[in-house]
This record gives structure tokens, sequence and C-alpha cells, in this order.
């Protein structure tokens, strides 16, 4: 099993759309499941309003014994990708880390993003007290590569103490044209073909993480 945490500190950094194209991205080859730890609920919204269920992985509300959950859920499933809330400070988000495999982290080319940076890190550090074995990968989101600040991004973040993935998600209409109509990048013909490849470059990344 693999436990992948989707997690921030502020919201608009493209978590949730992440965890969903992640996990679609993941049910192609292996059985996957998406935990909705997020009170926004977002993740639960996506499954229920769309007309495509039978393509996209099943999402469920991350029950609050997530221990118990996990342990039910990887004797029929190889990937779980939980969405957390956007804090780090939110019981759901520590409950998640303690309990994951890798942590992914969508980081926008924006100075609050890199502030934000700081509590992150302590929550990682305070999560493998129990949970040493927890990874964390940082995920450039939302690029526009002509900006200064995307172009500056992968320097600032290499001061962190955290990997930071090669692949980032730049900022593609098509993610919010799938998620309006129920639907994956990977469901979107043609429109979506270069962002399912962006996530097909990151997706092998991640699974250099597997235990």
């Amino acid at each position: 099993m693999s436990v992948i945490v989707l997690v921030g500190n502020k919201g608009g950094v493209g978590k949730t759309t992440l965890s969903l194209n992640l996990a679609a991205a993941f049910a192609r080859n292996e059985p996957t499941v998406i935990l909705d730890a997020d009170p926004q609920g977002s993740a639960l919204q996506w499954y229920a309003n769309s007309e495509y269920g039978e393509l996209l992985p099943p999402v469920f509300a991350a029950a609050a014994d997530l221990d118990a959950q996990l342990a039910d859920l990887q004797t029929r499933y190889r990937r779980i990708v939980i969405d957390c809330p956007p804090s780090v400070l939110a019981p759901q988000t520590h409950a998640a880390l303690r309990a994951g495999d890798l942590a992914l982290i969508p980081v926008q080319p924006s100075p609050l993003d890199l502030w934000a940076m700081v509590h992150l890190e302590r929550a990682l550090e305070q999560a493998r007290e129990v949970n040493p074995g927890l990874a964390a990968l940082l995920v450039i989101s939302q690029l526009e590569a002509r900006t200064t600040l995307s172009r500056l991004m992968p320097d600032a973040l290499a001061e962190l103490e955290i990997a930071v993935a090669a692949t980032a998600v730049r900022r593609r209409a098509v993610y919010r044209a799938s998620a309006l109509e129920g639907r994956s990048v990977f469901h979107m013909g043609r429109r979506g073909a270069a962002a399912a490849a962006e996530l097909d470059q990151l997706i092998s990344e991640v699974i250099t993480y597997d235990r």
C-alpha cells in the first residue's frame, strides 16, 4: 500500500485538483481510492456530481479513526490519496501525516507560499516523531513559466530541507474544465493531453518513494 497525503498551509494552491488527477492517473493501472479529509468536501462533491463515476477512483470521507479506515482500505486498494485541509494545524492533517508514506506538497510561485513553508516543515518534523518513514516532496503548482517568480521558485525552494519534484504542474485551463465536467484530465481527450503527460512525469517521481 502507498498512502499519499496532499498537504498545504493555504488554499488556492491546487491541492485538491492535484489529489483528484493524481488518483485518476494511478487508477488507470492500480486499485486507487481518494479520502477527502478537507471539511470543504470538494473531492466528495467532484465524485458525487460526476456523470463519469465509472472512470474515476472512488472518493470517501476520511473517518475520525483514520488508522482503522486505512487498515480496512489497504486490503482492497494499492494507492490511497488523502486530500487534507489547507492548514497544517488542522487535526485531520496531523492524523494523515502520521499515517502517510509520502507528503506531496503543492506550492505556488508566490512569496506567501514560501512563507507558509516554515509551518509546514515544523508539521513534518512533528509527524516524523511517530512516523519516521514519512517522505516529503514539494511540487511547484500553477506554474507560469514566463513570470519572474516562476523562474526563481526552484532556487528559492532549494533552500528548504524538502525535496523538490523536477516536474512542475503548469497553470492550465483544462484542470478547471475537467473539474467542472466531473472528469480528470485523463478523460478530456486532446484537450487534456499536455496535462496528462505532465502528471505521468510527476508519477514517475512519486513512485520512487514507494515502500
